[in-house]
């Protein structure tokens, strides 16, 4: 079942070079105006890809193991529980994108005492409209995949995350680059496009908020949800800080390529162990937040990759298809000429080490957070996803980035390649 996993990520994250490709032609001015004009976009990136594990990987966490448990065997129970969640994740896609752009305007503005409200407004409107329309389209898909594996006979665990992860990384960044763009546009002919756009998608905010609460599961996550989805977005917005600072700087231009790349296959990875571990607990140990008459101890990194238990062996699984997943990516990319960094052997083993810390960091906390959230009554398809996948955020921008400035310092310098 680890093998059906990396192969639907891999399947799908050969959609990857349309994804590079959009990426970079972004750090390219006569491609994307918007980019080099609006630079804080930037920082829009990986909070507005992070929504992938806010929501949509938490939807198809939280559907899986619903599925698997029995509580959409019934056509009533699985229509009422679509309508619950679709309901919800659009409310916290239109929240979540209203706050990354008010986070990109702290990040990228404020300190540097440069203000402008017409490209706030333009932050604001690309960053809902896109969370919006991107949450809208990937929900629908996940319902599919979700309700076809169930058909079908296969794990939804084995298949929803990673699909999740792939297609919300394209899907995302499209969306991103072509409503920026068109905003940007209309900000030479018409004052008032974009604020429209933002009251639109609020306004429908209420109608949302009354579908979700009709059903009792989603009720609880519209209350009490709220903290993991944005504390993740704000963890999600310093990688995105991050981003904006290495890209602007023209040496460090194809990190905006591989970005996606690390951060996807983490999130990927991190996201499926989490799902699998959830739906165990749903299925065999103690009721949410009862006493457990043997409490476990806080894991060490030896019992979480090398423990008796099945959770241990797919952590050992999962860590060792970093590598040859991603040599098979970085192929795709110098094949394809969708980057903008030669592939020496010395890039490639930098690159390489900083996915390995970085997978080997994910899983290891995934063990942790998920039981230790179980313990203390919280439900893990809710809560954990998000902080997990924004971490693999923070921690493969910021593992790329120290990557490229260390091979910088040491004469291991390029030019723009794949232009």
């Amino acid at each position: 079942t680890i093998l059906s996993q990396f192969f639907f990520m891999f399947v799908f994250k050969g959609i990857v070079h349309p994804q590079m490709k959009i990426l970079s032609l972004i750090t390219h001015p006569h491609h994307w105006t918007v980019f080099t004009e609006v630079t804080e976009v930037f920082i829009l990136v990986p909070a507005l890809l992070g929504l992938k594990g806010n929501l949509e990987m938490t939807l198809a966490s939280r559907l899986s193991t619903a599925a698997n448990i029995g509580q959409m065997d019934t056509a009533k129970d699985m229509w009422k529980m679509i309508m619950g969640n679709l309901a919800l994740i659009q409310v916290q896609a239109t929240v979540v994108g209203f706050l990354a752009s008010i986070a990109a305007v702290i990040f990228g503005w404020i300190p540097e005492g440069n203000f402008k409200m017409g490209h706030a407004i333009l932050l604001c409107a690309s960053s809902v409209a896109t969370a919006f329309i991107a949450s809208l389209l990937l929900g629908l898909i996940m319902i599919g995949v979700i309700i076809a594996s169930r058909k079908v006979g296969i794990n939804p665990d084995n298949v929803a995350t990673p699909i999740a992860a792939s297609l919300g990384d394209l899907i995302t960044l499209a969306l991103l680059a072509g409503i920026s763009t068109g905003l940007y546009k209309e900000l030479e002919f018409n004052d008032y496009a974009n604020p429209m756009v933002c009251a639109f998608f609020v306004a429908l905010t209420p109608i949302w908020v009354l579908i979700a609460r009709r059903t009792p599961s989603t009720r609880e996550v519209l209350y009490s949800g709220w903290e993991p989805v944005i504390i993740a977005m704000a963890i999600s917005s310093v990688g995105g800080l991050i981003l904006d600072k290495t890209v602007s700087n023209p040496n460090f231009a194809g990190m905006a390529v591989f970005t996606p790349v690390i951060n996807g296959v983490g999130g990927n990875l991190v996201a499926v162990q989490a799902s699998r571990i959830s739906t165990y607990l749903h299925m065999n140990a103690l009721p949410i937040a009862e006493p457990d008459p043997a409490p476990r101890k806080c894991p060490t990194p030896w019992s979480s990759f090398f423990g008796s238990g099945v959770n241990s062996r797919s952590a050992k699984v999962l860590f060792l298809l970093v590598a040859p997943g991603h040599l098979v990516f970085l192929y795709t990319i110098n094949s394809m000429q969708g980057g903008h960094t030669t592939l020496t052997s010395l890039f490639i083993a930098f690159y390489l080490a900083a996915a390995l810390l970085q997978v080997v960091i994910l899983l290891y906390l995934a063990d942790w957070m998920v039981n230790w959230m179980w313990r203390r009554g919280m439900n893990p398809d809710n809560f954990s996803i998000p902080y997990l996948t924004a971490l693999g955020d923070l921690l493969g921008t910021g593992f790329l980035a120290l990557c490229f400035h260390i091979l910088w310092l040491i004469g291991d310098r390029d030019t723009d390649v794949g232009d």
